[in-house]
């Protein structure tokens, strides 16, 4: 079973606006691109990933398309109960429904926030029920996963527990390629 931990930005940090944002079309399909490639090479079973808004929920979305091509799993996992009870009704709404659409939900803590240590607590969870990870982050430019990252670094030094990371550069590629993709005059023959 090979198990992979998405996370990256928040929506907020990449200056995202609405579902339709363009940015959001590309980091979906550089997700897709990246999660493609493993699945047709038999190398991923599980997709685990957060809640949060932005890169996990886009992650979700993008496993859940995938679901009707492979045979891809996923899981969403919070690091406290009540996680989303402070967000708007539309957040909450996509929050429902994204963890109602997948293969297991669950908390890492039976109790609402208490304190940094559930967050800790997560972190471990999430690196020691996964094989490997996956980031759409940029050391130069850290942000709320600078944690997540710091924290698989640390985990590097005693395991075997390889990160692969979509920084800006690679977006950019991504962006390019998608633009070629989808230019009027680009025929498929």
């Amino acid at each position: 079973m090979l198990r992979m931990w998405v996370t990256g930005y928040r929506s907020y940090e990449l200056n995202t606006f609405g579902n339709n944002d363009p940015k959001i079309t590309v980091i979906k399909f550089a997700l897709k691109n990246y999660l493609t490639d493993l699945l047709d090479n038999a190398e991923l079973d599980w997709l685990i990933t957060g809640p949060n808004l932005g890169v996990e929920q886009w992650v979700a979305e993008c496993a859940l398309e995938l679901r009707s091509e492979y045979p891809l799993r996923l899981a969403i996992m919070t690091p406290y109960e009540n996680f989303a009870d402070r967000w708007n009704e539309t957040n909450q709404a996509k929050f429902a429904q994204l963890t109602s659409n997948a293969d297991f939900y669950a908390s890492t803590s039976n109790t609402p926030y208490q304190g940094p240590m559930q967050l800790r607590n997560y972190q471990n969870f999430m690196l020691t029920h996964t094989d490997r990870a996956l980031m759409i982050y940029d050391p130069e430019h850290p942000g709320k996963p600078k944690f997540d990252y710091q924290a698989i670094e640390n985990y590097q030094k005693g395991h075997e527990y390889p990160l692969d990371i979509i920084d800006f550069y690679d977006l950019q590629d991504a962006a390019d390629e998608y633009a070629e993709l989808h230019r009027p005059d680009n025929y498929d023959y």
